[in-house]
């Protein structure tokens, strides 16, 4: 059976000097004539198959053009909602969920592709998925995530509720059917539903 593996989650390093990403808005218009420019062949592709309807990296994947670089308050709305219309004809296997305790999102990764999981943001409120579709470009160092990152890369940017403990996040990656998930434990959850627990037995 293929292993559930963990992924190292990164923490940018509050302050530090470090190159800036997703600072190139992806806009509706440009993404059609990205997709258009690209015709026939492997990229194509990987392409569509990434940025899909359905897929988590799509900027249609909540229902209207969403650019998937801006931060999106994800536990703030209810799956069965946002995502009724393609839930209905079967075309997502993005999920999210919350416990007493945590907070959980899964996804099928389109080709299984490896993924960087990255906490970042103003106050660590910010948690990064991205990759690469294509080998990233020759520019002397400088980093995909700077410039036009759809022509290589792909990403979602998922904003913490406020109670979520960014310290403690968690990535595991399922070989078997490609999919990613994510455990964003909550500040002191556990704690307080142990307490409650015990409080019930007494």
């Amino acid at each position: 059976m293929p292993p559930r593996r963990a992924i190292e989650v990164r923490q940018a390093a509050d302050g530090a000097a470090v190159q800036p990403r997703w600072r190139m808005s992806l806009l509706e218009n440009t993404f059609n004539s990205f997709l258009q420019s690209i015709v026939g062949g492997a990229d194509a592709a990987a392409a569509r198959a990434v940025f899909a309807e359905g897929s988590l990296f799509s900027p249609f994947l909540f229902g209207k053009f969403f650019d998937p670089a801006d931060a999106f308050p994800l536990w703030e709305f209810d799956p069965e909602v946002l995502l009724a219309a393609l839930r209905r004809g079967a075309r997502t296997a993005v999920d999210w969920a919350e416990t007493d305790s945590d907070y959980y999102l899964r996804s099928d990764i389109p080709g299984g592709r490896k993924c960087d999981v990255e906490v970042t943001g103003d106050a660590m409120r910010v948690v990064d998925i991205s990759g690469l579709w294509r080998a990233a470009p020759a520019d002397g160092g400088r980093d995909w995530r700077a410039g036009r990152w759809w022509e290589h890369g792909f990403v979602r940017r998922v904003e913490l509720p406020g109670d979520a403990d960014w310290r403690k996040v968690e990535a595991c990656f399922d070989d078997g059917d490609g999919s990613l998930e994510i455990k964003v434990p909550k500040n002191g959850g556990g704690a307080q539903h142990a307490s409650a627990a015990a409080a019930a037995t007494t």
